[in-house]
């Protein structure tokens, strides 16, 4: 059933991207006059067919990895002079530069209109306050605290964790200073603290930003709650039930949640003993902590339980309202970010700052777009906003075959004043095709070495 779930939201979230990029090549070709013959979203067999007043065949094909809009143009094949008015390849080159740049600029667009209707219903999140410092770490040769909160990193504003981690994200590769603006709670007065980073995190596949900065953030103390017990686990067997607190395991005693579980993943197939609280009484059973191999090879221990996790503290929580016009000033900036964001990433990776391990395909995207789909229909508008923005600005890379290539080979007949000569422009396509598989290659690659 996750499979399919999985599969059904790919298969709509590519489809709405897909879409989207398609109609804007589209939309801008009817107003400058060309002829659009096919409306496609997927590639091979089609599954369903239909036709407009206008002729245009609109198709849903089987294998939903793409789609395209072909026109009437001349190198295609052979037109009517009665339409060749209407080709693609007569029109004037800002014309087609309008309909190539049509297709990301709407997958922009659809960015705005997504960030523009989270922003008006409102965000929220938790204040980013210090928990810990590591000692010997960047953030204490810096001067970080425990107790203040990041209210800005190099200028930027960090009212909530999602805030902090996307500013420091766009450090990642960096060598230089991180500047930090910090402030102890219920004071105004604002301390800048600079830490200094070489190739910051840019050895790390994954990389831990706060951890890169030996920081930890404030969370209240989780303790050891069993809220919920999966059935037929362990945690079942031994009779635990939601509510139960864990004292001690083995005579341990275990004051938090974390020590719980460390000492659980630590024992996998062995016997525990546990002293365990149930309203005012106190009682003993022994747990066998079910053996999982995780993705290393490594085996650890699980019985079963889910946690309690506390509220918050209210004056950590930050809400945030905006109006219409405020939204949408917002979104625009978030997509902006964003793109500067991702042509930078790129930028950093063709340098070696970031490792290509983190290019990721269609598996992860997959995985992804699910699992934000099960958290809600915030988290899955979030991010299906963003892989629209990655789409419109991979599209726009000046490589031949994609949308960007054929922009640099009209920027350049718009300043020459004559087309880039053909057998230039077929062996550009081919090395672009190169590089586009390549990349598809590796990203699969990745996916798979994930998995």
């Amino acid at each position: 059933m996750d499979l399919l779930y999985t599969i059904a939201i790919t298969l709509l979230t590519l489809a709405v991207l897909v879409a989207v990029h398609e109609y804007g090549h589209f939309w801008v070709a009817r107003r400058c006059g060309v002829k659009v013959l096919r409306f496609s979203i997927g590639f091979g067999k089609p599954l369903a067919t239909w036709r407009d007043r206008h002729g245009t065949e609109f198709s849903v094909a089987a294998i939903p990895l793409g789609g395209y809009v072909k026109m009437l143009d001349e190198r295609e094949g052979e037109v009517p002079a009665a339409e060749q008015h209407r080709a693609f390849n007569r029109k004037p080159v800002l014309q087609r530069i309008a309909v190539v740049a049509a297709g990301p600029l709407a997958n922009f667009a659809l960015a705005i209109v997504a960030y523009w209707g989270l922003f008006m219903a409102g965000e929220s999140g938790f204040s980013p306050v210090i928990g810990g410092v590591e000692t010997g770490s960047v953030a204490e040769v810096a001067g970080l605290e425990a107790g203040q909160e990041i209210v800005a990193v190099d200028g930027r504003d960090t009212p909530t964790w999602q805030a902090l981690n996307f500013q420091l994200l766009d450090r990642i590769g960096d060598t230089g200073t991180i500047t930090f603006a910090v402030k102890y709670p219920g004071s105004d007065v604002v301390y800048e603290s600079e830490a200094f980073v070489t190739e910051w995190l840019s050895d790390q596949e994954q990389p831990d930003l706060l951890g890169g900065l030996g920081l930890t953030l404030y969370t209240p103390d989780i303790l050891p709650e069993v809220g919920e017990v999966t059935p037929g686990s362990p945690a079942e067997a031994a009779g635990l039930r939601t509510g139960d607190m864990v004292l001690s395991a083995d005579g341990i005693g275990m004051p938090l949640w974390q020590d719980w579980v460390e000492y659980v993943r630590a024992r996998p197939g062995e016997s525990i003993a546990l002293e365990v609280r149930r309203g005012e009484e106190r009682f003993t059973a022994d747990i066998v902590p079910e053996r999982i191999v995780g993705e290393d090879g490594e085996a650890f221990g699980r019985v079963g339980v889910a946690v309690v996790v506390p509220d918050m503290p209210p004056e950590l929580v930050r809400s945030f309202s905006r109006g219409p016009v405020e939204a949408l000033v917002a979104g625009v900036q978030r997509t902006g970010d964003l793109v500067m964001f991702t042509l930078n990433s790129i930028k950093k990776m063709l340098q070696g700052l970031i490792s290509p391990k983190n290019l990721s395909g269609p598996i992860t995207i997959a995985k992804v777009a699910s699992a934000s789909a099960k958290s809600g229909l915030e988290s899955y508008i979030s991010f299906l906003a963003l892989l629209s923005v990655s789409l419109g600005v991979l599209n726009l890379l000046p490589i031949p075959v994609l949308d960007g290539g054929h922009l640099l080979y009209y920027t350049v007949e718009l300043l020459v004043g004559r087309p880039v000569p053909e057998k230039i422009q077929v062996l550009g396509y081919q090395l672009g095709l190169f590089v586009v598989l390549s990349i598809m290659a590796l990203a699969l690659f990745n996916d798979f070495a994930r998995l």
